[in-house]
């Protein structure tokens, strides 16, 4: 019979793969319980017990109300919103300067494409650390103090604490309307693909449909964004920043440890963007321009309608690797001292000692996040290579 399966080459792979899996799980039970014994000996218990505990140090900024008082879980939800919180501004910004980067690489003026080639050199070849500290000593070391503070626009001041602007803030049944603003976006995103769905084998199926569906859609997420407004009695007031001692208050901030990790991050990922676009749009046939140009449709319909459309099969696979390396590029906020998770869990590891749990939360976390945006890119990608029918 051994003799059977061991010849049988389904058999013998699915065997293979099952020593393979008790290996592999007998490695990770041992370094679980040889963690456990050398943590007991030291008079560290492990779990996660310590969540609920009080987490005592301060978080300069986050979106999420935060004090000293409230818990280490507290303390890291506050640390994953501001790593999606920038992370999701440097996969925006990047995305779309990286566009402009790869029309200049392919610019016939050679002024413009040297100097793209050249930033995109310098970006890609000086680590990202040193760029960091970088534009973290130019915004710490050559900004005036708060009282001399540079004001390029009325109500926008520019020193060492920061970049203070004025912000917008709502009055009324806030939880109202930001639900119905959810409400909103799952409206936009799902109406037009129900929408073709639903007209797909229909007599109005086609382009004209798929458009009525989503401007339907649009018409729809706008009424329910005013009617929440209205039914939560929403009053929005303009709050401008006042100089009072030596810091401003009130408005919104753009502090130095944000504000240079922001830059930092969105001109070095705009470079491999950049790259990754120019190379879709180059595997694009040139009969593809000269089938446009003889047609007399210009440069630019050409691009948007004829070519991007095309490029996008080439660019998505190598642009969601990207997307992951820009979350992961988030970790070095703790060179400019920016309160992500990484940041949070290593200040919750110096003050508990559970190494272990926190460095299996932040894994997790990582690791999440990684898989939600792969499943989303991947079923984008099979959504614009799918295959058209007759």
């Amino acid at each position: 019979m051994f003799r059977y399966l061991w010849y049988d080459s389904r058999a013998r792979a699915w065997l293979l793969q099952g020593a393979a899996i008790a290996v592999v799980m007998g490695g990770l039970g041992w370094l679980v319980w040889n963690a456990q014994h050398n943590l007991a000996a030291r008079g560290i218990a492990m779990g996660f017990g310590f969540l609920a505990e009080t987490a005592r140090f301060p978080i300069s900024e986050s979106l999420l109300a935060y004090t000293p008082v409230d818990s280490y879980g507290r303390a890291f939800l506050v640390g994953l919103v501001n790593t999606l919180y920038i992370s999701l501004l440097v996969i925006g910004a990047s995305t779309v300067l990286g566009f402009l980067l790869a029309l200049a690489r392919r610019s016939r003026h050679p002024l413009v494409s040297a100097l793209a080639a050249v930033y995109v050199e310098a970006m890609r070849n000086t680590p990202l650390v040193l760029q960091l500290l970088f534009w973290y000593s130019v915004l710490t070391l050559n900004l005036p103090a708060a009282r001399q503070a540079y004001e390029p626009v009325s109500g926008f001041f520019l020193s060492i604490r920061g970049l203070f602007f004025p912000a917008v803030s709502l009055e009324g049944n806030t939880a109202l309307f930001w639900t119905s603003t959810v409400v909103a976006l799952l409206v936009v995103m799902a109406g037009p693909a129900l929408g073709r769905r639903i007209v797909r084998s229909g007599p109005g199926a086609g382009s004209g449909s798929r458009y009525a569906w989503r401007r339907g859609a649009w018409s729809a997420a706008a009424f329910i964004v005013i009617f929440g407004a209205l039914a939560g009695g929403i009053q929005m007031h303009i709050e401008k920043p006042v100089l009072q001692g030596f810091n401003f208050v009130g408005g919104s901030v753009f502090t130095p440890e944000f504000t240079s990790l922001l830059i930092g991050l969105i001109l070095y990922s705009t470079a491999f963007s950049g790259e990754i676009i120019r190379g879709g749009i180059d595997a694009v046939d040139n009969g593809q321009w000269e089938a446009a140009r003889s047609l007399g449709l210009r440069p630019w319909p050409t691009l948007r309608q004829i070519i991007v459309p095309q490029a996008m099969r080439v660019i998505v696979p190598p642009m969601t690797t990207q997307f992951l390396s820009i979350i992961k590029n988030t970790t070095l906020a703790l060179a400019v001292g920016y309160p992500d998770l990484s940041f949070v869990i290593a200040t919750t590891i110096n003050q508990t000692g559970q190494a272990v749990e926190g460095i299996a939360i932040l894994m997790a976390v990582y690791l999440s996040i990684s898989l939600a945006i792969s499943i989303f890119m991947n079923v984008y990608n099979r959504r614009i290579t799918r295959t058209q029918r007759p």
